[in-house]
């Protein structure tokens, strides 16, 4: 049984000119310990998808349970509790807070997910994206790439079981860009469930599975061809 199951999930929304269909009877499983990487265009569903597993959003019909919570039937409060214990987001834009230093940005993450000693596990999870010597710094202080590695620190001090990432390298250079997607493979290897929105095709090659999705509907799953590699065979 998968971190991530959906079964038949579909997502409209309703416009002045009728009906949009986002997503249309999508099926995915996620296991832990897989990274997967969700592969489309721009306007193909894949930020709607994303949205559904971290609960951001509601799926229209279908089914779509996350480490055992049915997202589709739970109340207000367990939805608040899942996006509290169970899933963590690093988004594109990186979301810092920019009153607050690396540290308390980060301290933010482990005190919303209740973790004991959140300053020490805030310490930890920055040494361990490469920033033990940025902890004081503020968001301007940072590069483009340092932050994205404190919004990665943010999400990993929660402790929760699933990564979801929005294109976590679309601002970002290639040699930074690369250094983000290996942190991201080491949080699968350490046995969490990611997955991974991008329309970069070179990306999808670093994945254990790629979900293709086009005009809201998956079009192909599977391994990248000829099998995952590592990071740093990428090019792009």
């Amino acid at each position: 049984m998968g971190v991530i199951e959906l079964a038949g999930v579909a997502r409209r929304y309703e416009t002045g000119g009728g009906v949009v269909t986002a997503l249309a009877g999508v099926d995915l499983t996620v296991d832990a310990g897989e990274l997967v990487v969700v592969l489309g265009p721009s306007g193909s569903g894949k930020t709607t998808l994303l949205n559904l597993i971290g609960a951001l959003d509601t799926p229209s019909e279908g089914r779509a349970s996350v480490a055992g919570h049915d997202l589709a039937a739970a109340s207000r409060g367990e939805l608040f509790r899942y996006r509290r214990e169970t899933v963590s987001f690093v988004f594109q834009s990186f979301n810092l807070f920019p009153g607050l230093t690396a540290l308390e940005n980060v301290r933010f993450g482990a005190d919303v997910a209740g973790r004991d000693d959140a300053v020490g596990v805030a310490r930890d999870v920055l040494v361990q994206v490469g920033l033990g010597d940025r902890v004081d710094h503020f968001p301007a202080m940072l590069s483009g790439g340092e932050q994205q590695r404190v919004a990665i620190a943010r999400a990993l001090a929660t402790g929760n079981p699933v990564l979801l990432a929005d294109e976590p390298t679309g601002e970002l250079d290639f040699h930074t860009g690369t250094q983000i997607l290996q942190l991201l493979r080491d949080q699968a290897s350490s046995g969490r469930a990611v997955l991974v929105v991008t329309h970069n095709r070179e990306i999808a090659r670093m994945a254990d599975r790629v979900v293709e999705l086009s005009g809201g509907q998956v079009v192909h799953v599977g391994p990248p061809e000829g099998g995952p590699v590592p990071v740093d065979e990428l090019r792009w």
